[in-house]
């Protein structure tokens, strides 16, 4: 109760957090970060729950192979173990626009002190439509009449409270390869379509592509976090277009993703970038082998 009162839940939005046992796993579970130190109470919070509770795996509600179906609502509906706690798709879908209103913007707004909410919300909402791809801050600056340094600062800000993260892109050699581009993603599937209201089933949307990256490149980080697997993560691209979607980099190693929805895709790497780095790892992700880069 008093954290309803403290962060403005809904009944429904309390119900669901009694029902997903939040207070065990909040203040009754060991802690492996060090969140509640360095963040504010209700920004740790949110910290705790973007990196899945003490990265106990359990959140992944994988106790046997993941069935087509299975992946699709991780697709649609997001990891948040909240989520797979109900029982219809309505439910869901409802659970997930509360957690905006009344959670996450809330405490983004709180923790900042901006007042003007509905540039936050056209901002996510961009960021949702551009998953995947570059974005160029003069673009969205313009888009909703702010400045570019307060694109940067709410990008930042939403980072910070594990909404968004970004990816910048991999170079070492400018005169060949984008050095300065950025990527944005959502941490979280279920987030990402509520803030654009679209839950409609891989069949019947065109950015199903989309998703699987997302979901895909958000898992990995969860994965690396759970392992204390310090790397660094990029995406690659040349002028002439030829791109990877993510590059890990460990000690020196350089391990290449191309990251394909689907089973029969077959995918080679670039040339450009086989030539540049010969000593790279490459490897095509799709739902066949995902799990194993995953758990």
């Amino acid at each position: 109760l008093m954290a309803s009162a403290f962060f403005g839940w809904s009944r429904s939005v309390l119900l669901n957090q009694i029902k997903a046992q939040a207070y065990e796993r909040t203040m009754l579970e060991d802690k492996s970060n060090n969140f509640s130190i360095v963040m504010p109470a209700h920004i740790a919070e949110q910290a705790e729950e973007a990196m899945k509770s003490s990265y106990n795996l359990e959140f992944l509600g994988i106790k046997e192979p993941v069935l087509e179906r299975e992946l699709e609502d991780r697709l649609i509906v997001g990891s948040y173990p909240e989520v797979f706690q109900l029982t219809t798709t309505k439910e869901k879908e409802a659970y997930l626009r509360e957690l905006i209103r009344s959670y996450l913007l809330k405490d983004v707004l709180t923790y900042s002190g901006i007042k003007h909410s509905d540039k936050l919300v056209d901002l996510l909402r961009l960021i949702a439509y551009q998953v995947g791809s570059e974005v160029s801050y003069n673009e969205i600056s313009n888009k909703l009449g702010i400045n570019k340094i307060t694109v940067e600062n709410y990008l930042d800000l939403l980072q910070k409270v594990f909404i968004l993260f970004k990816l910048p892109s991999y170079s070492t050699n400018h005169r060949k390869e984008i050095s300065k581009g950025v990527k944005w993603y959502y941490y979280d599937n279920g987030i990402r379509n509520a803030v654009i209201n679209d839950f409609r089933s891989t069949s019947l949307r065109n950015d199903t592509g989309m998703l699987w990256e997302n979901y895909f490149i958000s898992e990995r980080i969860k994965h690396n976090s759970y392992k204390q697997e310090e790397k660094q993560m990029y995406f690659w691209r040349n002028y002439l277009q030829r791109e990877i979607d993510l590059i890990e980099i460990d000690n020196g190693h350089i391990h290449a993703f191309e990251i394909k929805y689907g089973k029969e895709r077959k995918t080679k790497i670039p040339l450009a970038f086989k030539t540049a780095y010969p000593e790279s790892v490459f490897q095509v992700i799709n739902s066949d082998n995902y799990l194993e880069f995953i758990l």
